[in-house]
Formats: C-alpha cells, structure tokens, sequence
C-alpha cells in the first residue's frame, strides 16, 4: 500500500517519532509522501504572538520558559522538524497552499495515487473530500483510550483526573472529532509519569499502533473496535484555574 502521511510542523516530539515510524513501517506498505501544516500546539491555526501568549497566561512561567528554549535548541541548533526526517529519508514532502479539504489540495495529494492516509497530529477537521479520498480510508492517532477523553490535550486531563492508565487509539477519521471506528488500541499504565514523560512515552507506542493498523489494513484482517458515543468523555483545552488543580494534586508537567 502506498501511505500519505498528514501532520504538522511540530518542534518538540514529532521528529524523532516519525523517524521511528518510517523503521517500523510494515512492507511492503510505503510512505510515498508528507503533508505538513504550520504547528498549532492548540488544535487550531493560531499566530505565532498568540500562541506565545496563550501558553504564558494558562499554563505560567515555568512551563512558558522550559518549552521555549526547548523550541528554541531544537529549531535553531539541533535542527529537529519533520522536513530533516523526509529528507534523510527521501521522502517528499507534499506542498498545499490551501486547506487540506479544498478541491485545489484534493488533487494534488490525489495526484500521488495513495492508498491510505495516516493523520498524525493533524490539526484542520477533515471533510468527505480528503476522508474519502484514498480508497483504504484515512486514520488518525489519539493519545488516548477511545470513546473516553475525545478532544484537545488528553495528557493533561487524564493527568488531572488520577487515571491509573491511559493509551492510544488509531481509528478510521469520519467528520465527527475522534468519533471513528477503532482499528488498533494499547494500554499505558501512568504511574508517576510527569505530563512531559507520558506525552514521550504514547508518542512511541502511538507509532507503533499505526504500523501495526497499517499492517491489519495491508492483510485485510482488521476487526473494527466500536467508539461507542454513548461512553464518550470529551475535553477542550484546559484554563488556568486547570492548571493550578493540576498543580495542586502534584502533577508534573516535567
């Protein structure tokens, strides 16, 4: 099968993940090419100022100065972002200008001739026209245990929550928010895993589960795992007053 992967600029996690995928990428199934949009850590397009700000006035100082610095090194001095990966790769990236649901990036990532389309931090809901376009379906990676915590950030609210475990799902994408049907799914018990800790630690399993979906996909043997609404829990971003509980029951962003 030929695999289009759809993402995001990310310049913490997504570097060293993507490479780990492209390993464990099952054969004879291949990534032929990557999409990759701005990073917006918030699941929505924001200006580089307000996301700047937003981080700040929610989660504080501390947060605010381990995670700019880290963006800082990896941008300007370790030069981690998904483009180095394609590149060592040879994998070529595939440019749209316009939302990923547009007749106009339709046709180019059509143009490619995919197979399957594998969403992995993607952060624009997606619309029949990109759902449908790859005749083995589109799949997404949520870092969480589906139907339970659909929505923005799951590491932090199942942290603020005192869940014993969490893990990751991969599903088929519909037009709903991480409401399709659920393909392959692992357990991640949290211990005392800070958030920056779990967030490492599902990332990779989270690969993993997309290769082994990939390879369920390529042998024809998924057994689909039903995303019940009924038992669905569903998160927005957090608030400061979030925040200070998070705080409070000595949770650890890092």
């Amino acid at each position: 099968m030929n695999v289009i992967i759809i993402t995001q600029n990310d310049p913490f996690y997504l570097s060293e993940n993507l490479e780990y995928l492209i390993k464990i990428f099952p054969k004879p199934s291949k990534i032929i090419g990557c999409v990759i949009f701005k990073a917006s850590p918030f699941g929505k397009s924001e200006s580089f100022l307000n996301k700047i700000f937003k981080t700040y006035k929610v989660f504080g100082f501390t947060f605010f100065l381990y995670y700019g610095v880290k963006y800082l090194i990896n941008k300007f001095f370790l030069n981690r972002n998904p483009r180095s990966v394609l590149k060592k790769y040879n994998i070529p990236e595939i440019k749209i200008h316009s939302s990923i649901n547009s007749k106009e990036s339709c046709e180019t990532i059509s143009s490619y001739k995919p197979d399957l389309l594998v969403s992995i931090l993607g952060n624009q809901i997606f619309k029949k026209s990109i759902i449908n376009l790859a005749p083995k379906g589109c799949l997404n990676l949520h870092s969480a245990l589906l139907p339970k915590y659909r929505g923005l950030m799951p590491s932090f609210w199942v942290l603020k929550n005192n869940e014993s475990h969490t893990g990751v799902s991969v599903f088929y994408v519909d037009e709903g928010i991480d409401s399709g049907e659920i393909i392959v799914q692992k357990k991640i018990e949290i211990n005392n895993l800070s958030q920056r800790e779990l967030i490492k630690k599902s990332k990779k399993i989270g690969m993993e589960a997309i290769a082994d979906s990939v390879e369920l996909i390529q042998k024809n043997k998924v057994k689909i795992i039903k995303n019940n609404d009924a038992e669905m829990t569903y998160y927005s971003f957090p608030t400061r007053d979030d925040v200070l509980i998070f705080k409070k029951l000595g949770k650890r962003f890092f």
